[in-house]
């Protein structure tokens, strides 16, 4: 299996999580407010990726005491690469951090703009809106001088057909949630550009820990100021808050960042982009939600987009 390949279906498990996250979100709505739920949930997964990380060096501790005293290990061949461009080429500390922090203000950003927005405005709305960066990533490109392939202009186009037939009724209109939501969508796009800059330089899940803090930490301030901190009501929501920060956050964005490694970045925003059916599947088993003939057929729509996109031009023949 080539390297694009595993980074696309890593980004179909971050769209898929991502898109039953929002029934999460829309649960934990119901007991506590938007800063709230988005710091704790950022919180609880930079510690579920510091665990993992303490776990991750012991481990390495091991196996180069085990190489030392001739036992012979297996490791994906994956990690050996990572491993050896870690060793001859280090990021510095203050890259490292830099790299957090500008990804931890984006999402910071992206998430809380799209948890208020969808206080005033519809979760399809809002999930149309959203996914808007799909069209963002590859515009926002052009200006730093990439070339966008003609059939993956083609996939954006029926992506954005897609997401509307999945998404948005007839009654289509702009309130505060959307235009909320649609602020949101520049965040995720500056953050979906960046990690493409970084990505083959910097360790993936140190860079999504950092991220998570400083999104979780800022997120305190405003909790504390304009919102009311009940821990009884945030003990009832303790299961949509480990769902969205152990597998939302701290699982799906380093998912995105080490996957971004191996797809560009058009092709990964569209299939993050997925993130809307997912989101409507799981709507449909866990809130019993109905589904429209349209919502199929944008469904289909948005398959077929995903494909176009990865079709290799001539030269990659």
């Amino acid at each position: 299996m080539s390297k694009n390949m595993k980074g696309n279906i890593l980004l179909f498990i971050t769209a898929f999580i991502w898109g039953c996250a929002f029934v999460a979100q829309r649960t934990g709505m119901e007991y506590i407010g938007p800063l709230t739920f988005n710091g704790i949930r950022s919180l609880v997964g930079g510690f579920t990726l510091l665990i993992y990380l303490f776990i991750r060096n012991k481990l390495q501790k091991n196996n180069r005491l085990a190489e030392t005293s001739g036992v012979i290990e297996t490791k994906l061949v994956d990690e050996v690469d990572r491993a050896n461009e870690i060793i001859t080429n280090p990021p510095s500390k203050k890259f490292t951090f830099l790299c957090g922090l500008v990804c931890g203000l984006c999402l910071f950003a992206g998430t809380t703009l799209q948890q208020m927005g969808m206080v005033y405005t519809t979760a399809g709305k809002a999930g149309f809106i959203t996914a808007l960066y799909i069209i963002l990533v590859p515009l926002l490109g052009i200006f730093l001088g990439k070339k966008i392939r003609l059939v993956v202009w083609l996939g954006v186009v029926l992506a954005l057909i897609g997401l509307y037939l999945l998404c948005v009724g007839e009654d289509f209109s702009v309130n505060k949630g959307d235009v909320l939501v649609l602020l949101c969508s520049f965040a995720f796009t500056i953050h979906i550009t960046f990690v493409d800059k970084v990505s083959q330089r910097i360790d993936g899940v140190v860079i999504s820990c950092i991220q998570l803090f400083v999104c979780g930490l800022i997120s305190v301030p405003g909790m504390i100021l304009f919102e009311v901190i009940d821990w009884k009501l945030i003990l009832q929501c303790t299961v949509p808050i480990l769902y969205a920060g152990v597998l939302s956050c701290g699982v799906a964005y380093t998912l995105q960042i080490v996957a971004q490694k191996y797809t560009e970045p058009t092709v990964a925003s569209m299939i993050m982009s997925l993130e809307s059916v997912f989101a409507l599947l799981s709507g449909m088993i866990v809130l019993k939600e109905t589904i429209a003939p349209h919502e199929i057929v944008g469904c289909i729509v948005m398959f077929v987009a995903i494909i176009l996109a990865q079709l290799p031009d001539k030269k990659s023949k």
